[in-house]
């Protein structure tokens, strides 16, 4: 039998922004516990994006995130000896969390010179609905539509 499921911890707001989510995308882009540096990162990334578009750079990273984000996803179910992808629909934190991490991974793959200039680039080429970390999205949800014959396998 499965453990007790875990509390969800209290994230504390960004200083400059006042919003968790920030906080919540700093702490998945953190390596060996260097936060302020992923703060760093992060805002400068954000100013990048402002010089680039003329445009909020919270608010275009916020659209970059919302085109990130799946909706469904396909997870392996094995019915009678044989396993099947199985369409699912996403719970709302993981959709925020899948997303966090798919722009952070497709923003490391860039090929730009610092992590400030990949992360915005990438926040630029989502919040036109363009760049890797969509194709992943589309990707995921073409699986998903691939795989609809499965669905009442549903658990």
């Amino acid at each position: 039998m499965r453990k007790s499921t875990t509390k969800q911890r209290i994230i504390l707001p960004d200083p400059k922004f006042n919003d968790t989510q920030v906080t919540r995308f700093v702490n998945h882009m953190m390596k060996d516990g260097k936060k302020s540096l992923s703060f760093k990162i992060f805002y400068g990334a954000l100013e990048l994006v402002e010089e680039k578009s003329e445009e909020n750079g919270l608010e275009t990273w916020k659209k970059a995130l919302n085109n990130i984000m799946p909706s469904v996803e396909v997870k392996t179910r094995r019915v009678g000896g044989a396993n099947f992808q199985v369409p699912m629909e996403v719970r709302a934190d993981r959709k925020v969390t899948l997303g966090m991490k798919w722009m952070i991974t497709f923003a490391r793959k860039r090929g730009e010179k610092t992590m400030q200039e990949k992360l915005a680039g990438e926040i630029l080429s989502a919040s036109k609905g363009e760049g890797a970390a969509v194709k992943k999205k589309d990707d995921t949800h073409r699986m998903a539509e691939a795989n609809k014959a499965f669905s009442h396998f549903r658990f």
